[in-house]
C-alpha cells in the first residue's frame, strides 16, 4: 500500500515544513513496526518549493491471517487460498488507515510545537493514493470527499491495459487537492479509506463509535453522506450505526446553539457515582480546591490520582486553567474518565486543554514537571505509610510545582458519621486517617524538606470540637535562597521506613 502527501511551498513558507508538520525527519528513511508489517515513511522529494512524504505498509499476509483467528475455517479451500492471495498487500484500505494513526499520531491530532501556526493552518496540499478500492466506483469517491473542500480526481484503474474490452476494475486512482489543514486531511483519509473498501480487518466493537466521532468531529456531523459513511465505518452493524447517528445529530446540534453536547443531552443517571456520600461533601471539597488554586493563579494543573475525573472536569468548566492533565495508575479509572468527560466528543478548543495519563505516584516521572499546580484530592491515605515517602519525594522532590493542594479525611470528626462504627476509617482501601495534628506533623516536615510554605484550610462544616470532615493544606513553593532543591541532592525513589520518618 502506497500513499503520499505533497505541500508546496515558497522562501518564506517552505514546503519542508511538512518534516515538522508530520513529526518525520525529510533527509532520514524511517520503518515502524506494526501488527500487520512493516510501515516506511521517506520523503521523494524535498525543496523549499515542494516536499513529498511517502508512507509505504508493506503487509505481511500470514500476520493478517493469524491475527484474523480462524475466522474463515470450514470454508471452501478458493477461499482459505484468498486469505494469502488477495489485494490487500497493494490497495489502500482500513490497514493504510491504522498505519496513518500509528506513523502520524501527532499530526492527527494537530500537534507542532515547533510550528503551530502552520499546523493550524490551510495548506495547500496534494494527496495521491495510486490504487484505491472504490466499492461504489469514482462518483462515490467525489460524492465522500468534495463536500469537504477537496478537488477530486478518481480515475478508473482497467482491469488490463491489453484488454481493455474487460472494463474498469473496482479500483480508482484518487488524488486530492485543496487547502485544509493537515491533521483534516489525515482524518478524513483515517475515516474514509475504510469506508471506501467497505471492509475493515479487526472486529467492530463500541469503541469503533468513538473512533469514528472523535476522527470525524468537525465535518462528519454535517457531510451528505453521513449515514453511509457511519454504516460502512461500523461495518454494517445497525445498532452502532444507529447509536453514531443519533451522537452525530446531538453534535450538529450543540454546534448550531453554540453549545456543548452534555448541555443538551443532560439526562445523564448519575446513580452509580462513586463519590463519598453525603455528596455535599465532594461538591464542597472540589470547590475549595478551586478556590486555592485560583488564588495561587495557577494555569497549568495536575489532578494526581484523579480516579473518575470529577475534578478534572470541574477544572475545565474554568478557562483559567489553560492545561489540565489527569494521572491515576488505574487504566479502568482512566477510561471511565474519558467517557465521563465525553473526550470522543470535546470541542477541539476544550480537548486542546485537557490529556490523561497513566503513571504511578510513587515513582518519579519527568511528564510531570513545570506545571504550576498538583492536587492530591483523597489520595494520600490510600498508600501504605512506608510508601508515602516515596509519594512525597515524586511531587514535591522531583515534580516541584508552585502550588501542591493536599485535601485527606479528618479521623476525628469521624465520631460524626452515625453509620460509621467506632474505630473504622470511611473507606476500606484507606491505609490510614490522620487527626489534625498528625496531618499538620506530616505536612510542616514535608514543606521544611522541600522548601515550601504551607497552609491550612478546613473543608465542611467545622465542628467546634472536632474540626472538619476534611483538611486541606495549601504547599506554596518559597523563593528562599536558602531553600535547597532536592533534586539534586537525593535520589529517586527512596521511601523510608516509619521509625525512620519520626527519626526525622
Amino acid at each position: 500500500m502506497f500513499l503520499t502527501i505533497s505541500l508546496t511551498g515558497d522562501d518564506e513558507l517552505p514546503a519542508t515544513d511538512l518534516g515538522f508538520l508530520l513529526h518525520k525527519h525529510p533527509e532520514k528513511a524511517q520503518a515502524f513496526s506494526t501488527s500487520y508489517g512493516d510501515a516506511h515513511v521517506f520523503y521523494p522529494e524535498a525543496s523549499a518549493r515542494i516536499c513529498t512524504a511517502a508512507l509505504l505498509l508493506e503487509v505481511d499476509p500470514v500476520a493478517l491471517v493469524r491475527r484474523g483467528k480462524g475466522r474463515d475455517q470450514g470454508a471452501t479451500p478458493d477461499a482459505a487460498l484468498a486469505q494469502y492471495v488477495n489485494d490487500r498487500p497493494y490497495a489502500a484500505s482500513s490497514l493504510l488507515a491504522v498505519a496513518l494513526r500509528t506513523v502520524f499520531s501527532s499530526a492527527l491530532r494537530g500537534e507542532c510545537r515547533t510550528h503551530p501556526e502552520r499546523a493550524a493552518a490551510p495548506l495547500p496540499l496534494r494527496i495521491e493514493v495510486p490504487v484505491l478500492p472504490a466499492r461504489g466506483g469514482a462518483a462515490l469517491v467525489r460524492a465522500l470527499f468534495e463536500p469537504l473542500g477537496w478537488t477530486v480526481g478518481a480515475e478508473p484503474v482497467t482491469l488490463d491495459a491489453q484488454f481493455p474490452e474487460w472494463g474498469d476494475s473496482r479500483y480508482v486512482r484518487l488524488t486530492l487537492e485543496g487547502g485544509l489543514r493537515l491533521s483534516q486531511a489525515l482524518r478524513h483519509l483515517y475515516v474514509l479509506l475504510p469506508v471506501l473498501d467497505d471492509s475493515k480487518h479487526y472486529w467492530i466493537s463500541e469503541d469503533e463509535v468513538d473512533k469514528l466521532l472523535r476522527f470525524g468531529e468537525g465535518w462528519l456531523e454535517n457531510h451528505p453522506e453521513q449515514q453511509l459513511i457511519a454504516s460502512r465505518y461500523l461495518s454494517r452493524r445497525k445498532a452502532l450505526t444507529r447509536q453514531a447517528i443519533e451522537r452525530l445529530e446531538l453534535a450538529r446540534l450543540a454546534d448550531a446553539d453554540d453549545l456543548e453536547v452534555e448541555e443538551i443531552d443532560n439526562a445523564v443517571d448519575e446513580s452509580a457515582d462513586t463519590e463519598e456520600k453525603p455528596a455535599p461533601l465532594a461538591a464542597q471539597r472540589r470547590a475549595a480546591i478551586l478556590e486555592a488554586l485560583r488564588s495561587a493563579g495557577a494555569g497549568r494543573v495536575l489532578d494526581l490520582g484523579c480516579g473518575q475525573g470529577q475534578l478534572v472536569g470541574e477544572l475545565l468548566k474554568d478557562v483559567r486553567f489553560t492545561e489540565v492533565v489527569g494521572v491515576d495508575v488505574s487504566i479502568r479509572a482512566l477510561n471511565v474518565a474519558a467517557r465521563r468527560l465525553h473526550l470522543e466528543r470535546m470541542g477541539e478548543h476544550k480537548a486542546a486543554r485537557v490529556s490523561l495519563l497513566q503513571g504511578s505516584l510513587t515513582y518519579t516521572d519527568t511528564r510531570l514537571q513545570g506545571y504550576d499546580a498538583a492536587v492530591l484530592s483523597e489520595v494520600i491515605e490510600h498508600l501504605d505509610l512506608p510508601r508515602l515517602p516515596a509519594l512525597e519525594y515524586a511531587v514535591f522532590g522531583s515534580a516541584r510545582p508552585g502550588t501542591v493542594i493536599v485535601t485527606t479525611p479528618n479521623s476525628e470528626y469521624n465520631v460524626r458519621w452515625e453509620t460509621l462504627p467506632a474505630g473504622h476509617v470511611r473507606h476500606a482501601d484507606h491505609r490510614f486517617e490522620w487527626s489534625r495534628a498528625e496531618f499538620r506533623a506530616w505536612a510542616e516536615r514535608v514543606a521544611a524538606r522541600h522548601g515550601y510554605d504551607v497552609a491550612y484550610v478546613p473543608v465542611g462544616p467545622d465542628d467546634p470540637e472536632v474540626g472538619p470532615p476534611t483538611q486541606l493544606a495549601a504547599f506554596t513553593r518559597s523563593g528562599s535562597p536558602h531553600s535547597q532543591d532536592p533534586r539534586t541532592t537525593r535520589p529517586a525513589r527512596t521511601a523510608r521506613t516509619p521509625k525512620e520518618e519520626s527519626a526525622a
